[in-house]
């Protein structure tokens, strides 16, 4: 436990349980994003997931952000310095998001009232498929503790999307033998 009393086992566990509870991805992420920014004490937490042609980052899951920054725009990775680090294997740390130049939308921050961002990615097999961020509302030094709870926290998150995909292509296999199975025996 650290200075600030949270006990970051006991939230990894909570985290675990939500995955364990249910295979519907929507409902896991928001759980995942609501915990991880009640454990930290933050402002907001964030799960973006690669679009189908891998170009933009879109919404797996949002806690704590208004509408109307999450309108802003577009994430798209090639202008997104921190994303793009991030999606490379590495935890990126910004002191303050409303006037570093690898936040892609730094006046949208300052609106929001966003300062200290941590991004981490999710990664399944060694590729990078999104990222976990998590805002501060004040500059914040984030504590070794901190980091290895967000990069357990998007593996997790990053098995669960995995296995929810896995799941889903289950069940449509077993959708289509049982129907294939249906018109065999009604020949």
């Amino acid at each position: 436990m650290n200075e600030k009393g949270i006990d970051y086992f006991t939230a990894l566990y909570d985290v675990a349980r939500i995955i364990n509870a249910s295979l519907d991805p929507e409902h896991v992420l928001a759980e995942i994003v609501r915990s991880v920014a009640v454990a930290m004490n933050l402002k907001a937490a964030i799960i973006r997931l690669f679009d189908s042609r891998g170009k933009k980052l879109v919404m797996g899951a949002v806690y704590g952000l208004s509408d109307k920054y999450l309108q802003k725009g577009p994430i798209l990775v090639d202008e997104s310095g921190i994303d793009k680090s991030a999606l490379a294997g590495k935890t990126i740390w910004l002191e303050n998001a409303q006037r570093d130049a690898k936040f892609q939308y730094r006046d949208m921050a300052k609106a929001e009232g966003i300062k200290s961002v941590l991004v981490t990615p999710l990664m399944v097999e060694r590729k990078a498929i999104g990222v976990l961020r998590v805002y501060s509302h004040k500059e914040r030094k984030f504590d070794q503790q901190e980091l290895r709870f967000l990069e357990a926290v998007a593996n997790l998150s990053a098995i669960a999307l995995d296995n929810a995909r896995l799941h889903r292509g289950l069940q449509t296999d077993c959708d289509l033998m049982a129907a294939h199975k249906y018109r065999i025996d009604d020949n």
